[in-house]
């Protein structure tokens, strides 16, 4: 990638993740800082990298916490590095991990940075809990208090609603509506079945548990430990769903439209613990200490739609962007990683890709083209591995890149919807 016109090409040369766990679940002990830790230390270890070379690290997160809200210094941290070491964090929803990744890409790309540790992490079960305003009110008056007469007389105007925890909604700022509630809306507009829905999702969970069960997807895990005893290792997905059939999830009930909604807890990616970390080296420097890289990026590109309109459709604007810079059509590619947040998403996707009103939209006279099945998400998605915001778009990289490898192709694509409206494309290639 040399976006800037100086010939330096980005590296990707290793990805690892944690498992994923459905939140509540076997890693709702370990804070997003942990998981994060632990994906980067096991990246250090598998690449045997001396962490003294590291430039810098970047982390993404997306439910941040009040204690350390700059999870890649804790994370940078570890005693792999030195303390000197760059690290800060950024947010873009449910692609914060795909812009810590740019971000680190393109401070290789201008000469800035040689060897970066890029990803993301995000426990889904540790959320920060809010107190009310009049709570806060309340108790920050009373710090200020001089005297425990004051301090009663002030916590005497607590009322019992003032008790009511706030607790963090995924839903739109701009709109109140819900990440569901959107995806209902789109299989509207689109004319996205619930049977269609349906049948995707089973086709991600067998996808994925055949990845699982040839070793495919279970190689880029590192086993962690399960609290409290620590007694046992979790070293799969738990939300892959090996015997699950269509008559199944065809028979669960709309989650979020009740009435006439067709998305369902079965065709959406659960709420999901994880951490997830990428190597990337300037290709001078890989090749320097002897890393043969999975991959190199040659293009990306971010795009926005209203979020009032269809929110998860922008992936459709930013993949033609990202194949012109590539220089590429999406005939030339070998695989297809889009983000699975939800079945109608991705098959609006798809449908988007191949519509002339948004090739349109995207200022092409034609539309991208319509997206080989054969070769999108060979082992399943977010749908069935699950999906902890901060860390899949690491997680996708990894397995485009890793699944680009033992096929011998040239060429792969990974798409990411997130909240607001956005969406990230990026090409990747093997040379």
């Amino acid at each position: 990638m040399a976006p800037h016109g100086n010939g330096r090409r980005v590296a990707i040369v290793a990805g690892v993740r944690t498992p994923f766990a459905r939140s509540g679940t076997v890693l709702k002990d370990y804070t997003a800082i942990d998981l994060g830790k632990m994906a980067v230390a096991e990246l250090v270890q598998r690449t045997a990298l001396d962490g003294a070379a590291v430039d810098l690290l970047v982390f993404g997160t997306v439910v941040q916490s009040v204690v350390a809200p700059n999870i890649a210094r804790e994370v940078a941290l570890l005693p792999h590095f030195p303390k000197t070491v760059q690290a800060y964090t950024v947010s873009r929803a449910c692609a914060s991990a795909n812009q810590a990744i740019t971000d680190a890409a393109d401070q290789i790309a201008l000469g800035h940075a040689d060897i970066a540790i890029a990803g993301g992490a995000e426990s889904l079960s540790q959320v920060p809990i809010l107190h009310s305003r009049g709570m806060s009110d309340v108790l920050v008056a009373a710090s200020k208090a001089k005297t425990v007469g004051q301090r009663l007389s002030i916590l005497s105007r607590l009322r019992p609603r003032d008790f009511v925890p706030i607790t963090p909604a995924i839903a739109e700022p701009s709109t109140g509506e819900t990440m569901g509630q959107s995806a209902d809306a789109m299989a509207k507009i689109n004319g996205i079945t619930r049977e269609a829905q349906d049948r995707f999702a089973l086709r991600s969970h067998q996808r994925a548990a055949q990845g699982m069960a040839d070793g495919r997807l279970t190689a880029e895990i590192v086993p962690v430990p399960v609290p409290p005893a620590f007694d046992r290792l979790i070293a799969a997905d738990n939300g892959v769903r090996h015997d699950t059939t269509y008559e199944q999830l065809s028979a669960l009930r709309p989650a979020f439209d009740r009435t006439y909604g067709t998305v369902t807890a079965g065709n959406a990616s659960p709420l999901t613990d994880g951490g997830a970390a990428v190597l990337l080296m300037s290709e001078e420097r890989a090749r320097a200490l002897g890393y043969t890289p999975l991959a190199f990026i040659r293009s990306y590109a971010y795009a926005a739609v209203d979020p009032a309109e269809q929110l998860l459709q922008a992936p459709v604007l930013a993949a033609p962007v990202a194949l012109a810079r590539a220089g590429l059509t999406l005939r030339d590619l070998d695989l297809v990683e889009m983000h699975e947040a939800f079945a109608a998403q991705v098959l609006s996707n798809i449908q988007g890709l191949a519509s002339p009103m948004w090739a349109a939209r995207a200022g092409l006279s034609a539309p991208v083209g319509e997206v080989d099945m054969d070769r999108l998400n060979v082992m399943g998605g977010s749908l069935s591995i699950g999906h902890p915001f901060g860390a899949t778009g690491a997680r996708v990289l990894t397995t485009l890149c890793h699944e680009l490898a033992r096929r011998n192709g040239q060429f792969g694509m990974l798409t990411v919807c997130a909240a607001g409206g956005m969406g990230h494309a990026m090409i990747v290639e093997r040379v």
